[in-house]
């Protein structure tokens, strides 16, 4: 069944684990506090939350608004115990963490004034030790590859970037803020930085002759790559356009669908399982499933949405209205523009106290949606499979059926 982990305005860690009823539509969330909130009011706000799951445990990460940090193992649906704890020192007054990702053996996490941190376990059992790294600053949103080899950042006039992972941490950028003179001198030699792989070019000024403004909000990475320096990446602005880049094939973006967001901007973004699938919320009540090949909205969901999580044919999403829904969701249709036949769904509403931040799927339990795709896969494969000769009796009927066809011709 699935299980997802959620964290709210006050530092509390929910985990919420969903059992299905009688019927495919009918679902129950179960809630269990597994870090309890504080009364210091949004000091420990959770901004981040991520989940590494491997053969032999399942690592839980949380970044706070007071720059304080954690990392614990997963001992069941109910109950984590904490690994370790930091601080980043680096993170001022009104800035915020922007990324969180936690990989086999550490965690990195980034910050709004680019504190980048790579906080590494030790396997026997010894004190974690971290890496550090300066990234440029007014960042939105950072993200981590799958293979945690590259990473991507955008921001308030930071346009989207990809960056070598260990290069990043091999050499010193100098974040601090430029001169007039350096500014001109960097726009116009467009120069990339040490460990910088690619980076995106602004759109050609508007129809006034106006320079556009940057102002990238959410990105996620769309598909894994073999190239580290290829990769497709998914970008949502504060003017509510959604670009998608192919960093092989151009610095502007391949595609560029506008008006996707409705108000304040795309909040998230985040890459289904199903193909040709990504959901997109904006600061308003739209959450949308596009459909990559054309950018179209296939069907919309409701809810302010803070935070989504897919896993499988299903989603849960963190809303402001305190709010954990989970939805079903379906494939885009076959062809790009045709009629959507099945459209998502929501399957259960879980009122929680405090408003949630963020929500993320543990990795691991898929639950009924993830069979579900195997039987309709396996049933689309038998249905083209050509029928041979066998000795069984529902052939034997067909062979007989044929030969009284014949006699009759």
């Amino acid at each position: 069944m699935p299980h997802f982990f959620s964290g709210d305005e006050l530092g509390a860690i929910k985990s919420i684990n969903y059992t299905q009823g009688a019927n495919e539509k009918e679902w129950k969330a179960s809630t269990t506090v597994v870090v309890p909130g504080s009364s210091s009011g949004r000091t420990k706000t959770i901004q981040k939350v991520a989940v590494q799951t491997s053969d032999s445990s399942t690592l839980l990460a949380a970044a706070r608004a007071d720059g304080s940090a954690s990392l614990y193992k997963v001992q069941n649906v109910t109950e984590i115990s904490p690994v370790h704890e930091w601080s980043e020192p680096r993170m001022k007054e009104g800035q915020r963490f922007v990324g969180l990702a936690a990989i086999n053996g550490g965690v990195f996490s980034c910050t709004s004034n680019g504190a980048l941190r790579h906080t590494k376990l030790n396997a026997d059992g010894g004190e974690p030790t971290s890496s550090l790294a300066t990234l440029p600053m007014r960042l939105c949103e950072w993200r981590l590859s799958s293979d945690a080899r590259t990473f991507a950042y955008g921001g308030d006039e930071v346009e989207l970037s990809l960056w070598d992972t260990e290069e990043a941490f091999s050499t010193k950028v100098n974040a601090s803020e430029p001169t007039p003179a350096e500014s001109k001198k960097r726009k116009r030699s467009d120069q990339l930085l040490p460990g910088e792989l690619w980076r995106a070019k602004n759109l050609p000024n508007d129809h006034l002759s106006l320079r556009q403004p940057v102002h990238n909000t959410a990105l996620t990475y769309l598909q894994p790559s073999t190239s580290v320096a290829h990769q497709h990446l998914l970008v949502g602005t504060a003017n509510g356009s959604v670009r998608r880049y192919d960093t092989r094939a151009a610095r502007r973006p391949v595609a560029d669908w506008k008006g996707v967001g409705k108000a304040g901007g795309i909040s998230t973004v985040e890459k289904g399982f199903h193909e040709h699938e990504v959901f997109v919320a904006d600061r308003g009540s739209t959450l949308a499933a596009l459909d990559l090949r054309n950018g179209r909205t296939i069907y919309s969901l409701a809810g302010a949405v803070t935070s989504v999580a897919p896993t499988g044919s299903l989603m849960a999403s963190a809303a402001q209205d305190r709010f954990v829904r989970l939805h079903s969701t379906f494939a885009p249709p076959a062809e790009p523009g045709q009629q959507q036949e099945h459209k998502g769904d929501v399957l259960d509403k879980l009122y929680v106290k405090v408003t949630p931040t963020v929500i993320v799927w543990d990795g691991v339990s898929a639950g009924a949606s993830g069979s579900t795709e195997e039987a309709e896969a396996e049933d689309e494969v038998w249905d083209h499979m050509q029928a041979v000769e066998s000795d069984s009796e529902d052939e034997g009927k067909t062979s007989r059926r044929k030969e009284k066809k014949t006699r009759t011709a």
